[in-house]
């Protein structure tokens, strides 16, 4: 062996060397090896070798030393260009209130299971959020460490993510009663808010949906309503901008979510009467200045007050309409179409309620084979 370095020449005449090429959790050297007819060869190796883990490491350090919201910013900006804007929003508000300030200091090789669990826990039973919310929270990063994980290989550890089990909460369903309480309620004085409301009764449309709508987005030859538009308020992202909020009219949730109604004959009269000739005008207001979701959404609870009802939202509305879909037999494919999920399993899972009525009238029928 060569004095002061770990060249050696072997039995079968070649040279070995060998040299550090990393460390374990525990900090105990891992070797590398390389060959060589002469030691001139072998030396040559070895310098090579080196120099790419030095590269290699310069980035590798310069990165472990990097604290975890500097990876969340950059999976935020590469999500930018692929993802909407609403849904952009969405991600920035989890990170700057959720992530960031529970574990954003943490350097990459503190983000464990355990410290993941805590952070699940904290959220859960300190910040008392919803099992839903706080997988959605988990889902979102387990998507940064695996991004972060495919850009810089083996800078964090593996982590297992414990997602909360999610209950499923039943979902406000107006009964026949209350349905026709509620429309007695919105036929009398009707406006064109009012009408506005019914309309999202009889076609299940979601609350943003309603507010992006338009005249000219109702068919009457065809008796059709397409939805192609979803307004909403958003929140500022960008800093110099003095308005915390803005109003946004985009696509809407999802290519699935774009789709044409069928009316029926109840939903073409009430657009025969309330119909404006100027058809970029909206729907809930009848000129072409919109109604945003909350203040529709405080009128559908001031109606439903003003009818004797409670606890009822704008979903509401359109978890009545799947379910009297279903109570009339309606194929659930179409149904789904209607609703613009992108599957049914979201149909039957989320919107399919079973009333009373419904498991009256089914019941009923066990009479039929003597039950």
């Amino acid at each position: 062996m060569r004095k002061g370095e770990n060249f050696f020449k072997r039995k079968d005449g070649r040279w070995e060397g060998r040299y550090i090429k990393g460390y374990d959790f525990s900090g105990k050297a891992k070797y590398g090896f390389c060959y060589g007819k002469t030691y001139k060869e072998a030396k040559d190796k070895v310098s090579k070798c080196k120099a790419a883990i030095t590269s290699g490491n310069s980035v590798q350090q310069s990165m472990s030393h990097r604290r975890f919201a500097f990876y969340c910013d950059e999976w935020l900006c590469f999500q930018k260009n692929k993802i909407k804007e609403s849904t952009y929003v969405k991600y920035d508000a989890v990170l700057e209130k959720h992530i960031k300030p529970k574990l954003g200091d943490c350097l990459p090789l503190g983000i464990t299971t355990g410290l993941v669990d805590d952070f699940s826990k904290e959220l859960l039973f300190e910040s008392r959020l919803s099992a839903k919310t706080v997988h959605d929270i988990l889902v979102m990063l387990h998507s940064i460490l695996v991004h972060t994980a495919q850009q810089f290989p083996g800078l964090f550890p593996t982590v297992k993510i414990n997602y909360p089990k999610r209950e499923r909460k039943e979902m406000r369903v107006l009964s026949r009663n209350e349905q026709e309480q509620f429309v007695s309620f919105l036929l009398e004085e009707t406006d064109k808010c009012k009408f506005g409301v019914l309309l999202m009764l009889l076609s299940g449309v979601r609350i943003g949906e309603l507010c992006a709508l338009k005249w000219e987005n109702v068919d009457l030859k065809e008796r059709t309503l397409r939805v192609s538009a979803t307004l909403q308020r958003l929140r500022n992202t960008e800093a110099e901008n003095e308005k915390r909020t803005r109003i946004v009219v985009s696509t809407p949730k999802s290519e699935t979510s774009m789709r044409t109604i069928p009316l029926t004959d109840h939903a073409i009269r009430l657009c025969e009467r309330f119909a404006e000739k100027n058809t970029s005008a909206f729907i809930l207001t009848g000129t072409e200045d919109y109604m945003e979701p909350r203040v529709l959404q405080y009128r559908i609870e001031k109606y439903t007050k003003e009818c004797g009802l409670d606890g009822v939202h704008a979903h509401t509305l359109r978890h009545t309409f799947a379910t009297r879909a279903v109570e009339v037999g309606f194929e659930i494919k179409s149904l789904s179409e209607i609703l613009g999920h992108s599957n049914t399993t979201i149909t039957l899972e989320r919107y399919v309620h079973s009333s009373m009525e419904l498991k009256r009238s089914n019941m009923d029928k066990l009479t039929a084979v003597g039950l």
